[in-house]
């Protein structure tokens, strides 16, 4: 048996735990960090800049962050079929362009961008850090000249993380980790470490480093939105550089990190409709159906989620399906409707229909009247799914379980509807023309009136879950696979 999870993903536990990131949701609102440095610099030809990110769109040109004359950036470059979602690294005339893809939305990544003017060979003026390996392979190359001071970090110049100066190339996805180091070129071991047990590069605790005069630490982990110590924009290296949170609100904090990677919806499946909120909501735009599906992919253990019906609309106002497809078919259910039986189909698709009688369908089978309860807009619907003996639950609204089901009943599965045990399944929803939903598979996009974690005191649901039953993220992965 087998667990698919993003690249990047440790599943060894130990170390240092990043307990929250923060959720840029891109155009659609416009979200991004502002702050200006207040002090001269400690060097100005010696600085560093490191953080960790998770994409959730490639196909937009995105700055990670910029100076207030676009001087020294970080972009994404479009997707295209040739050049695909490469980095551009620009500071003081030098540049390092491509030609690595980021093309994985599921997986955390860590970037390095160290600048010294001092070195007397050029190309050792500005380095780049990959997931703790130096890349020394690109496709155009100029460096800045021998002691020019840097344009980030100089006092009066506004630093933008998430967006460029005129605020266009917006950043969507997650940002965990920010950290400027004024004054010193650092390498990547500096704020990242090699796990010891899977290998995958993983961050340390910064707080023993020397940040400099402009330098700043931002780990999120404040809930406020204001521009002091108490905000999502705190800068807890001690220099007080506390940035402005631009059109965030209190769920753009997120316990999605680079040490607990939460599933999220996939992008990389065929669809029509439209991602955001860090690919946890969609919005179908095509005249039919369409399904959105996890980005992890588990074949044993329990898990628990839910979904929020956010909208209704089209000539099938009712009609959507909640449930979970065998990986085989993602791309064949991501057409279709989960829960029916598609031609090509290689293994069990279930899902929660909010037609007609509200029924559960596997395979395009009716399960019985035990489980016809219809749904609509603002519904929050649960799924338990035990891997272990193949059984999964329904409920809306946190209710009763369908069927007088009992997640907890192990192998005597009483009122489940039965799955094939072994396989790799994604967990997912299906939606007409014009309806809308957000997933929440422990990292919610959605206001949490009650707050429910899993038996490990991870995830945050609005209804309780069922003992033994987990959120879908790497930390919990890493405690099924021991």
């Amino acid at each position: 048996m087998s667990i698919i999870i993003p690249a990047n993903s440790a599943v060894g536990g130990g170390g240092y735990e990043v307990s929250n990131s923060l959720r840029f949701a891109g155009a659609a609102r416009a979200t991004y960090l502002t702050a200006t440095f207040g002090s001269a610099p400690t060097l100005a030809t010696k600085n560093t800049i490191s953080f960790w990110f998770k994409r959730s769109k490639f196909d937009a040109n995105q700055q990670l962050y910029t100076t207030n004359n676009n001087a020294a950036n970080i972009i994404f470059n479009r997707s295209g079929a040739s050049t695909g979602p490469t980095a551009a690294f620009y500071t003081n005339s030098g540049q390092l362009l491509g030609p690595r893809l980021y093309r994985d939305t599921s997986a955390w990544m860590h970037f390095v961008f160290a600048f010294d003017s001092t070195q007397g060979t050029a190309a050792n003026r500005f380095k780049v850090y990959i997931n703790g390996v130096e890349e020394t392979s690109f496709n155009n190359t100029a460096y800045p000249g021998l002691n020019v001071a840097s344009e980030l970090g100089v006092n009066g110049t506004l630093m933008e993380i998430g967006t460029r100066s005129n605020h266009d190339r917006i950043f969507e996805g997650y940002m965990a980790e920010t950290a400027f180091v004024d004054g010193q070129a650092l390498g990547a071991d500096s704020f990242g470490e090699f796990d010891s047990a899977s290998g995958v590069w993983r961050p340390i605790d910064l707080s023993g480093l020397t940040f400099g005069n402009n330098g700043f630490y931002l780990e999120y982990k404040q809930s406020g939105t204001g521009t002091n110590a108490s905000g999502m924009g705190a800068d807890t290296s001690g220099n007080n550089l506390n940035f402005a949170v631009n059109n965030f609100t209190a769920l753009d904090q997120s316990t999605d990190t680079c040490t607990n990677n939460f599933a999220t919806l996939n992008p990389l499946y065929k669809q029509d409709g439209v991602f955001s909120e860090g690919n946890l909501a969609y919005t179908i735009s095509a005249s039919d159906f369409d399904s959105a599906l996890s980005t992890i992919a588990p074949s044993l253990g329990k898990w628990y989620f839910e979904t929020k019906i956010t909208a209704q609309a089209g000539s099938n106002t009712t009609r959507s399906a909640f449930g979970i497809c065998d990986v085989r078919d993602g791309n064949l259910i991501s057409e279709d409707e989960l829960g029916q039986n598609p031609s090509g189909r290689l293994g069990d698709t279930l899902g929660y229909a909010g037609n007609g009688s509200g029924n559960v369908l596997k395979n395009g089978s009716d399960q019985g009247s035990g489980f016809n309860t219809t749904y609509g807009t603002n519904d929050i619907l649960s799924c338990a799914v035990d891997l272990d003996n193949g059984a999964v639950y329904y409920r809306k609204n946190g209710g009763s379980w369908f069927n007088s089901g009992n997640p907890e009943s192990g192998a005597s599965k009483t009122g489940a509807v039965t799955i094939t045990t072994g396989q790799e399944y994604v967990f997912g929803n299906t939606a007409y023309a014009g309806s809308a939903f957000i997933m929440n598979f422990g990292n919610p996009a959605y206001a949490i009136s009650s707050g429910n974690t899993d038996g490990n005191s991870r995830g945050n649901f609005e209804y309780a879950v069922p003992s033994g039953y987990l959120s879908l993220c790497s930390a919990n992965l890493s405690e099924v696979l021991s």
